[in-house]
C-alpha cells in the first residue's frame, strides 16, 4: 500500500475495455486508475488528482466523434489546469487532435499506439509536471520572504511593495494610506520583518477600536493605584514594543488630547505611565496607517499638523482592490483554493458568469470583502462550480480614462493579458484561447508587460 502511494498517478480514459486493459498493463509502473466516460473520468480526477491523463476522444455517447471527448478534456483542464493530457487518436482524426492541443492538451499519440513511444511521451509528461510543481514551490517560498501574505500582480501595489523594501532598513516613521481592508497591517508587518528589528516585537493597536477612556492607558501604561481598578503596574503598548516596531492603525481616530502626548514621545522618545513621575526611554520604530484624509482633518482642527509631519516622514499609498488590474480574479482563485482545503471540499471552479461578476464588482470592502464573499460561496456551492448566484454579487460596468492611442493599446493589451491569465489561473494555453491568439503571442505579451510565467 505504501509503495503504491509513492507511485506517480496516471489516469486512462478509454471506453474499449480491451484497450483499457492493455494500457493498464503497459503502465504497471505507475499508480493507474481508469474511466470509460465523462462522468467517471471527472470523478477519478477529483479523487486521484492524476498528474498525467491519456484519453480517447471517442467517448460515449459519441464514440465515433470527438464532441464528448473534447468536452471531457475541457472540464478536466478547468478542474485541474496543471494536469498533462495526452490524446490518443486515429490517423483520420488529425483535426480533432489539433483541436485538443488548441484547448490545452499536452500532446497526442496516434492509434494503434506504439507501447515504447507512448511510454516515452507519458514519461516526459510526468517529468514536465514535476518540474512545474517544483518551480511553483520555489516561487512560493521566494515570494513569502519579502511581503508575506500579499497576493498581487498590480503595478501600483508592486511599486508600493518595492518602496516598503527600500525604507524597511531605516528607522524613519512610515505612514500607510489606504481604504479599510487593503492590507495596511500586512505591509506594516513586512516593514518590521525586513528591518533590523525583526527579532524584536511587532505591537499593533487600533485607535478606532478602543474607547477613548481606555486608549491612553493602553498606549502608555499605568502604575498601581493610578485609578480605580489599577491593581498592578502595567506597561503600555509602546513600552512593550521597545526595540521593535509599534504600529498605530487608524491613527486618524486618535483623540486630540492624546495627540500631544504621542507627539512628545516622538520628539523625546520617553514615556510616562499614568500615575508615574519617572520617564522611561523607549526605542521603537513607528509605523501608522489610516483610511482618513488627514490634511482635511488638520484643516478642521481635528488632527495636529506637527504630529502629522512627525508621522509621515515616508508616505506609502495602497491602491484599493477595484483599481488593481487582475487582482480580483487572482485573489478569488487563492481564497477558493484556501477555503476548499479548509472545508474539506474538492477543488471548485468558477463559472464564466461568476468570474464576470467578480471582475465587475466594486469591492468597497477590498480584500477583506472578497475573502468573506468567496468563503461564503465555497460553503454554499452545491456542485463542482461556483455560480454568480453563489457569490451574491451585483455587477457594474468598468470605466477607463482616455489616453493617447499608443498608451491605450499597450495598457489594454496588458490588462487583457493579466485578466486572461487570472481567469485561466496561470495556464498559458487557456489564456491564449481566451484572447484568441497563439501561445508565442502570449509569451511575447508577457515579456512586454513584465509578467513572469
Amino acid at each position: 500500500m505504501s509503495e503504491n502511494r509513492n507511485k506517480q498517478k496516471l489516469l486512462i480514459i478509454e471506453d474499449d475495455l480491451g484497450l483499457q486493459k492493455q494500457l493498464r498493463w503497459n503502465f504497471d509502473n505507475y499508480e493507474v486508475s481508469a474511466a470509460s466516460d465523462r462522468e467517471s473520468a471527472l470523478t477519478a480526477v477529483r479523487r486521484h488528482e492524476p498528474s498525467v491523463v491519456t484519453m480517447d476522444l471517442g467517448l460515449p455517447p459519441d464514440p465515433d466523434g470527438a464532441t464528448e471527448g473534447l468536452s471531457t478534456l475541457q472540464e478536466i483542464l478547468a478542474l485541474s489546469p496543471e494536469t498533462k493530457i495526452i490524446v490518443l487518436t486515429g490517423n483520420q482524426n488529425h483535426d480533432h487532435a489539433l483541436k485538443a492541443i488548441e484547448m490545452g492538451a499536452y500532446d497526442f499519440h496516434q492509434k494503434p499506439f506504439d507501447p515504447e513511444m507512448l511510454a516515452l511521451v507519458v514519461e516526459r509528461a510526468f517529468y514536465l509536471h514535476a518540474i512545474q510543481q517544483e518551480n511553483r514551490r520555489l516561487n512560493q517560498s521566494q515570494s513569502n520572504s519579502p511581503i508575506d501574505g500579499l497576493i498581487t500582480r498590480d503595478a501600483a501595489l508592486l511599486k508600493a511593495c518595492r518602496n516598503i523594501e527600500k525604507v524597511a532598513p531605516s528607522d524613519v516613521s512610515v505612514m500607510l494610506l489606504g481604504e479599510s481592508g487593503t492590507g495596511k497591517e500586512v505591509l506594516a508587518k513586512a516593514l518590521h520583518s525586513l528591518s533590523d528589528r525583526k527579532d524584536k516585537r511587532f505591537i499593533a493597536i487600533n485607535c478606532a477600536a478602543i474607547p477613548e477612556t481606555l486608549l491612553e492607558s493602553e498606549l502608555f501604561g499605568y502604575e498601581k493605584g493610578a485609578f480605580t481598578g489599577a491593581s498592578k503596574q502595567t506597561p503600555g503598548k509602546i513600552e512593550s514594543a521597545d526595540g521593535g516596531t509599534f504600529f498605530l492603525d487608524e491613527v486618524g481616530d486618535l483623540p486630540f488630547q492624546l495627540q500631544a502626548k504621542l507627539l512628545r514621545f516622538l520628539q523625546e522618545r520617553v514615556i510616562e505611565r499614568i500615575g508615574a513621575r519617572e520617564e522611561i526611554p523607549v526605542d521603537v520604530r513607528i509605523v501608522c496607517a489610516t483610511h482618513q484624509d488627514l490634511p482635511k482633518l488638520m484643516e478642521n482642527g481635528q488632527f495636529r499638523e506637527d504630529l502629522y509631519f512627525r508621522l509621515s516622514e515616508i508616505v506609502i499609498t495602497i491602491p484599493p482592490l477595484r483599481e488593481r488590474t487582475g487582482d480580483t480574479i487572482l485573489l478569488a482563485h487563492h481564497f477558493k483554493n484556501k477555503f476548499c482545503a479548509k472545508e474539506g471540499k474538492a477543488v471548485l471552479n468558477f463559472s464564466q458568469e461568476a468570474l464576470a461578476a467578480i471582475e465587475n464588482h466594486q469591492w468597497t470592502g477590498n480584500v477583506r470583502e472578497i475573502e468573506n464573499c468567496i468563503k461564503r460561496a465555497v460553503i454554499m456551492a452545491d456542485g463542482p462550480t461556483i455560480s454568480a448566484e453563489d457569490l451574491g454579487l451585483k455587477t457594474t460596468d468598468a470605466q477607463s480614462e482616455p489616453l493617447n492611442l499608443k498608451t491605450i493599446r499597450e495598457q489594454v493589451e496588458c490588462e487583457a493579458l493579466i485578466k486572461a491569465l487570472a481567469r485561466a489561473d496561470g495556464n498559458v494555453a487557456q489564456a491564449s484561447k481566451l484572447l484568441g491568439v497563439s501561445r508565442p503571442t502570449i509569451y511575447d505579451l508577457m515579456n512586454r508587460c513584465g509578467i513572469k510565467s
